[in-house]
Formats: structure tokens, sequence, C-alpha cells
């Protein structure tokens, strides 16, 4: 059986977060905003994936009309991953935020 890297990360961080609960990584202000960050980004990857398989479609049909349709779901895909990219950003702004709040109150991972 194989391992799932997937699961072993959960199980880490789950881990970490019942050890170290005066850390970011026990504050759930922190991870309900990951999450909610995560879900929003996921939103946008789903629609970026029926985006793809519509131009994939569009495009094998080589009917005119559908090559035109793609110049609007290409530039959709472009906006999206702008999202993605920017979703990600201020995940990382707000993360760093909150870690270092939580040190700079004089909480430290040896505490």
């Amino acid at each position: 059986m194989a391992n799932n890297p997937r699961s072993n990360t959960s199980k880490k961080l789950k881990h970490h977060r019942n050890h170290d609960s005066n850390d970011v990584e026990g504050n759930p202000e922190v991870w309900a905003t990951l999450d909610k960050s995560f879900k929003q980004v996921q939103s946008v990857l789903d629609r970026n994936r029926a985006l793809i398989q519509q131009v994939n479609e569009n495009h094998q049909s080589k009917i005119p009309e559908n090559m035109v349709r793609n110049v609007a779901l290409i530039q959709e895909l472009n906006g999206n991953i702008s999202k993605v990219v920017s979703l990600y950003s201020d995940m990382s702004s707000n993360f760093s935020s909150a870690f270092q709040q939580q040190h700079g109150n004089g909480h430290t991972r040896d505490d």
C-alpha cells in the first residue's frame, strides 16, 4: 500500500497544532482564514478546469464561432490565474502577520 503524501502532511499539521497551542498553529482564527482562502483558490481552480475543457472542445470542433469564443475564455483564464496568485499572496501575508503578532506578544516555541 502506497503512502498518501497529503495524509502524512495532514497528520503532521494536526500533530503540530495539538502540541504548540501558544503558536500560530493553535490560533483558530488564523486557520479559519487560511481555510476560507484555500476554498476560494479551489473554486477558481475548478472554474479554470471547466474553462480549459471548453477551450479544448472549441478548438477540436474547428468551428470559427467556437474559436472566437476561445478568446474570451482564455482571457477569463488569465484573469483567474491572477486571482489565484493574489489569493496566495494574501494568504502568505496574513499568515506572516499572524505569526509575527503571536511571537511579538512574547509567545515563543519554547514557552
